[in-house]
């Protein structure tokens, strides 16, 4: 059984395996490889992955600021290698990227989960109680919105005031 040996940036070169870990969740909306090639370059800073005793990536935290809320990271993707899932790496990576991010400013944090994304939701209600922040939950995209026509509504979840950890 192999454990997170560290938790740090993403780098370019992780792009691939992060990309088949968002693949073999199932339930992430997949991006393209170059997508994840890009994010681990130019927003490796609002990221986060876990590595295995081999070094490789075995949990990430996709994030951005947002360009006119540069108070808020938005959390993008959430994935952990279905060997290391209930382990609780999903909440220790969201703190680490908490912890990075409020140093920097961050007092909110947003992202998206369809209806039927229990884990997720679990995962930032929890969050959220930790920390003693307020949660607030609103249709950010009507399922109608998406080109595709079967997609859930992606429901934005407003989580804050986050305080920078003390110590």
């Amino acid at each position: 059984m192999t454990t997170a040996l560290s938790i740090d940036s993403p780098r370019v070169e992780d792009g691939a395996a992060i990309w088949r870990i968002a693949r073999d969740s199932e339930v992430l909306d997949l991006n393209s490889s170059y997508s994840y090639l890009l994010w681990c370059r130019d927003f490796a800073a609002t990221s986060v992955v876990a590595r295995g005793t081999d070094g490789a990536p075995i949990a990430f935290i996709t994030g951005y600021i947002r360009p006119e809320r540069p108070e808020t990271l938005v959390v993008w993707q959430v994935a952990v290698d279905e060997t290391h899932r209930g382990r609780g790496l999903a909440g220790t990576l969201l703190e680490a990227l908490t912890a990075r991010v409020t140093a920097h400013g961050v007092r909110t944090i947003e992202t998206t989960v369809t209806p039927d994304n229990t884990a997720s939701d679990r995962l930032f209600a929890s969050f959220a109680a930790r920390r003693g922040a307020g949660l607030e939950r609103e249709v950010l995209f009507d399922g109608g919105l998406f080109p595709d026509g079967g997609h859930q509504p992606e429901v934005l979840y407003r989580i804050g005031p986050i305080a920078p950890a003390s110590g």
